[in-house]
């Protein structure tokens, strides 16, 4: 018979009940079902959080599949074991208030919450023995020199710290804007990178698992986000007109995206064989799938499909802009579908679009056509006065 343990921990400052068991997909099942349950990554386990956790309702439905260790219960629970997420969350606390009820009122998201926190902590770390409404400019722009001379951010990460700062100064402390001067750093302009349509058929043949073929395909297919597409549920796709809708995307946005046809087909085969829940892509003991694992079988699969340029979800998304203007659609038909608040961000696609080069003709050729219609009035004349010809047009260049 099946052993699982339940343990009494402290996770995040919370009391829960700890479930362990080695790995089984019948377990897992059955825990999961549970009311309350929840996948935590730190922990690498399932738990219940302890006021919400029913002995007898959880011991009835697992008793004939496992065999329940609920002995240690009894005893005080113990802190759950400190790692990087514990110490961040820590570490976390630290932020002034007002700081983090900013967000809050702001409704920023998950990521830009992260973002801000980790720089404007490190911000305060630099000026610990300083209040933060007695640093001036000049201390600022010092902080920013410090960042690029001594621990060489990246123009994106600099723009990051400088957001960080700004937002407490202009939103928390209320003060006029731009009420310190730091230069910017000037921001790189990069081609997205695509893969050809050729090489987009070469990786959906050479991704095997099904789950996967059904996440490149869509990526692809719908021009999603990586953050789009592990947020996606069931009842989000519409196989009838075979589209999708995006809820709250970037910007809190709602927008509809293509799906197809060939899509629909991988999809319905992937809900009937994994039966996925809550999320459309859900990960191995349940929740969302993770976008470093999406990212790690797209490039295994690229290499199988001898693919040579680096490709990641977001190369799918660019590659699904570019191959629809080569395919003559309106670029504002694409900023809807692709969920773009300007066109100018549409825009950048028409520097690698095949269609849109292919209009515009190279001076030089210019230059040698004009060249040959020279050439052959000349040489029409010249064979009728027995002089010899004009040599052929492209042949003084070769």
């Amino acid at each position: 018979m099946k052993n699982l343990r339940l343990f009494p921990e402290i996770h995040y400052q919370q009391a829960i009940v700890k479930v362990s068991f080695s790995f089984d997909k019948e377990v897992i099942a059955l825990v999961k079902n549970q009311k309350g349950a929840r996948w935590s990554q730190t922990l690498r386990s399932w738990y219940f959080l302890k006021e919400e956790f029913q002995l007898n309702q959880f011991y009835n439905a697992l008793k004939d599949i496992v065999f329940i260790d609920y002995s240690r219960l009894k005893l005080k629970p113990n802190p759950a074991p400190i790692s990087k997420a514990h110490v961040k969350e820590k570490v976390a606390t630290q932020l002034p208030e007002e700081y983090k009820e900013q967000f809050i009122l702001k409704r920023y998201s998950q990521n830009t919450i992260k973002t801000y926190s980790s720089c404007f902590l490190k911000f305060m770390q630099f000026f610990k023995d300083k209040k933060l409404e007695a640093i001036s400019k000049e201390e600022i722009k010092k902080f920013i020199l410090y960042l690029i001379r001594q621990k060489k951010v990246s123009p994106s990460t600099q723009n990051q710290y400088i957001n960080a700062i700004k937002f407490y100064y202009e939103k928390v402390l209320k003060q006029p804007k731009m009420v310190f001067s730091i230069e910017r750093p000037r921001k790189r302009k990069h081609l997205p990178k695509i893969i050809s349509e050729e090489e987009l058929f070469r990786l959906l043949k050479s991704t095997k698992n099904l789950k996967h073929k059904a996440i490149t395909a869509l990526l692809y297919a719908s021009g999603l986000r990586v953050s789009e597409i592990i947020n996606l549920k069931p009842s989000d796709l519409n196989f009838h007109n075979h589209t999708l809708l995006i809820k709250q995307s970037k910007g809190f946005k709602d927008r509809i995206s293509l799906m197809g046809e060939s899509t629909s087909l991988v999809l319905k085969k992937y809900i009937k064989e994994y039966q996925p829940k809550a999320y459309l892509f859900e990960g191995q003991f349940g929740g969302r799938y993770s976008p470093r694992s999406i990212n790690k079988f797209l490039k295994r699969n690229a290499k199988i499909a001898q693919i040579a340029s680096p490709i990641s979800a977001h190369t799918l998304r660019h590659s699904f802009a570019t191959h629809l203007l080569n395919n003559g659609t309106d670029i504002r038909f694409i900023q809807e579908l692709l969920g773009h608040n300007s066109s100018r961000t549409t825009e950048r696609y028409t520097h690698v679009s095949k269609r849109v080069l292919e209009r515009v003709e190279s001076p030089i050729d210019k230059i040698v056509k004009d060249k040959s219609t020279y050439n052959k009035h000349f040489n029409n004349l010249n064979r009728k006065m027995n002089i010899k010809e004009i040599s052929e047009p492209g042949s003084d260049i070769q």
